[in-house]
């Protein structure tokens, strides 16, 4: 099972604001599992805390805006792109600026330093957010739409366009997360010669030069014009005589534009604070359809505080109904859980068939058959007392007695036909043979029934 991770030591870097030209430091620092990401404004009294999620996204211009309590952080992505694609869960920075650090435009910097800090797993399961279903959003103005699928990891697919004979089409491909840092994180920003005077005017671009953007000359000005830009921006003038790129650094890549506008998908949707198991497929992305697509995935996650885990009856079982049998003293028509499909450290995910011959549908509504609901509290109880017996040495000389049981909620019907998935947990380890888990039972997406158990394991005589 993939366990959550964080830094192995705490970095700083130091660079520019686009926003505001200033100098600012930023460090990143481990954090305890469960974390998530957060940023604290060391500027400011009593040093405030962002989390960084996507419902406390407030603007989108020019980057990421994030606010809390009236406490803004902008340009996030590209940090927000690093931490993701190297798996780190957890980490709390430290900024003293109202925004991030612009360095070169990419993610690389942040990268670079990730891997020297080191990575370090912790306790906790990686808790993933598994794309069960197709999900849209779509600007029909701008003809802008991202679509997220159901795949086995995450991956992306970008196609961005605009009307300009330097830059029209291009699209940029991520298969998985591992090529990141070699193919993706170099990437720059990217901003049009004819955009940059009014971004001036609106403040967006103080701290933007040749070296932290790709600049993209795609309509003819006069040089006076071309002089009176690079007095506003602070920079060395430059002769351009031809439509194209003008940076003082060579593309990275052909299609550097579109690999930036990956970086920009991903630091925006990782502030649905969970990995993705799913493929986006990106047309014409920008910050705001990001975020849209970020914070309907937040409101799935809400509605569905607990995902059903993923069953496929076509991957053979770790435990078998005969191996079961070899575990639990429990026989027809007692026995309620079929095989195992997943054990984790502290985990298991089991399988129960329901079908209309189960003895109990004779006598509980026959004539409207529905599983009793203690059953089911059974079905749970026994895959928690596989998930206890297969933390021991010789787990057939063990027994597991439930003490407790709390927290009990049936949310739906289960009928015949019914496949239900079950999925328990521990809450805290075992001490002195006596464990605490959370079960669950879903049937499809849907969450049925849930409770929480105390158990003891006992050596049997």
């Amino acid at each position: 099972m993939l366990k959550q991770k964080t830094l192995g030591r705490s970095f700083s870097l130091q660079g520019k604001g686009l926003h505001t030209g200033l100098s600012i430091h930023i460090t990143f620092h481990p954090a305890p599992d469960n974390h998530g990401y957060k940023i604290k404004r060391i500027d400011l009294n009593g040093q405030p805390v962002i989390d960084a999620l996507a419902e406390n996204v407030v603007h989108t211009q020019r980057g990421t805006v994030i606010s809390k309590n009236n406490v803004q952080v902008s340009t996030i992505e590209h940090a927000m792109a690093a931490l993701y694609a190297t798996g780190i869960d957890n980490c709390l920075i430290e900024v003293n600026a109202p925004e991030f650090p612009i360095l070169d435009g990419s993610s690389h910097f942040f990268v670079e330093e990730i891997q020297k800090a080191g990575i370090i797993e912790q306790n906790a399961p990686k808790d993933f957010y598994i794309v069960k279903h197709k999900m849209e959003v779509k600007d029909e103005e701008t003809g802008s739409s991202l679509i997220i699928l159901p795949d086995d990891k995450f991956s992306i697919n970008v196609l961005i366009s605009f009307n300009s004979p330097v830059l029209s089409n291009q699209f940029a491909t991520m298969n998985d997360i591992s090529e990141f840092p070699a193919e993706i994180a170099d990437s720059r920003t990217f901003v049009f010669v004819r955009e940059v005077e009014m971004l001036l005017k609106n403040g967006l671009i103080k701290g933007g030069d040749l070296d932290n953007a790709i600049v993209i000359y795609d309509q003819e000005m006069p040089q006076e014009a071309l002089k009176n830009l690079a007095e506003k921006l602070n920079i060395p003038y430059k002769d351009i005589q031809s439509l194209g790129y003008i940076n003082n650094e060579p593309l990275a890549f052909d299609n550097e534009p579109a690999r930036h506008k990956l970086i920009d998908v991903i630091g925006d949707i990782a502030l649905i604070g969970k990995p993705i198991r799913g493929r986006i497929i990106a047309t014409r992305p920008g910050h705001k359809i990001n975020n849209q697509l970020a914070r309907m995935i937040r409101k799935d996650i809400k509605l569905n505080e607990i995902q059903a885990p993923l069953y496929d009856p076509n991957i053979p079982p770790l435990m078998d109904v005969n191996r079961i049998k070899e575990l639990l003293p429990h026989r027809y028509p007692f026995l309620l859980v079929d095989k195992i499909i997943e054990i984790g450290g502290n985990n298991i995910v089991g399988v129960k068939n329901i079908c209309v011959n189960e003895p109990f549908f004779q006598g509980h509504f026959p004539q409207e058959p529905v599983m009793p609901g203690v059953l089911l509290v059974e079905a749970m109880a026994q895959t928690g007392g596989l998930m206890v017996l297969n933390s021991v040495d010789e787990p057939e000389r063990y027994s597991t007695y439930f003490m407790k049981i709390d927290q009990v909620k049936f949310r739906q019907k289960v009928v015949p036909g019914d496949t239900l998935i079950l999925r328990l947990e521990m809450i805290t380890p075992i001490r002195r043979g006596i464990s605490t888990m959370k079960g669950y039972v879903f049937v499809g997406d849907k969450l049925v029934c849930e409770a929480e158990f105390m158990a003891q394991i006992i050596k049997n005589k």
